[in-house]
């Protein structure tokens, strides 16, 4: 097992797991969440995770009580339906990226090795960060860096890269520190670069698409009672997620039947987010 599962105990208490319950960790990854379901399973409780990591095939448990299915969670009720799985009593999911895809550098995913520029969550998929940087235009990677990142000065990020990638095509991470770093003070340049990498990382895999996609399907397939558990690592992540569970929308607009009753699908089982010691 290769990572360390955030807010483990926590996300388990809130899924209020049911023996014989039917489980979704739509983010398999490490599998720490997943060992924990299904130590809280009995003997007829089914746990089905998702994760598009060909990687994280490696931490498969060996239970006849779990299966793993190799895919985007974006494609949560088809996947779930072809294991004749109709509703489920809970849904976990922990967004963002694992320790062992942070630390295997040749992922490109971090800011620490001098790496190809790939930040690719399934390898399978054909565009990786070193074609977003090399074909998109001026204006698409500043609304990238601007809506991902949350950059205010995303528009010389993408002038700077347009300009650099003139004389040489930008194929490392390496490269992407060199051509934007100065454009970072010295004390903040790590936490600056991250929200580039995250940008990047967000665009090239459809992350807020792909997250908006299972949260209606989760919405769908949980029986009444169920519970749905979310750990979000960012604003981006956080909002539509709040927004669903406040308002059963991801716009936070609060609508009503016609008695004034709100027109909701969730109730909040905390007052407010949990986060970690």
């Amino acid at each position: 097992m290769y990572h360390n599962p955030v807010l483990l105990q926590q996300s388990i208490a809130g899924l209020n797991i049911r023996p014989d319950g039917i489980y979704v960790d739509t983010t398999f990854g490490g599998g720490g969440h997943s060992r924990a379901i299904l130590a809280s399973l009995g003997a007829a409780g089914k746990l089905y995770a998702f994760d598009q990591d060909k990687d994280a095939a490696a931490n498969t448990p060996d239970d006849e009580r779990f299966t793993l299915i190799g895919q985007n969670f974006r494609h949560l009720k088809n996947f779930l339906r072809l294991h004749q799985v109709q509703q489920a009593d809970g849904i976990l999911a922990d967004l963002g990226v694992s320790s062992h895809q942070f630390d295997t550098g040749e992922r490109g995913f971090s800011t620490r090795f001098d790496a190809p520029l790939d930040m690719r969550m399934s390898q399978a998929q054909q565009t990786d960060a070193a074609a977003v940087i090399n074909t998109r235009t001026e204006r698409e990677l500043m609304q990238i860096f601007r809506n991902y990142g949350e950059l205010k000065n995303a528009h010389k990020l993408a002038r700077a890269i347009v300009t650099a990638r003139e004389t040489e095509a930008i194929q490392t991470t390496g490269q992407l520190v060199g051509v934007l770093g100065k454009y970072f003070p010295d004390h903040s340049k790590n936490k600056f670069l991250a929200m580039v990498f995250q940008a990047l990382r967000i665009e090239v895999n459809d992350e807020i698409s792909a997250l908006h996609e299972m949260l209606m399907q989760a919405t769908e397939l949980l029986k009444p009672g169920g519970r749905l558990v979310v750990i979000s690592y960012h604003s981006l992540e956080d909002r539509p997620v709040k927004n669903l569970i406040k308002t059963g929308n991801f716009e936070g607009k609060l609508e009503k039947d016609f008695y004034g009753n709100p027109i909701t699908p969730y109730k909040s089982i905390t007052r407010k987010p949990i986060v970690p010691q």
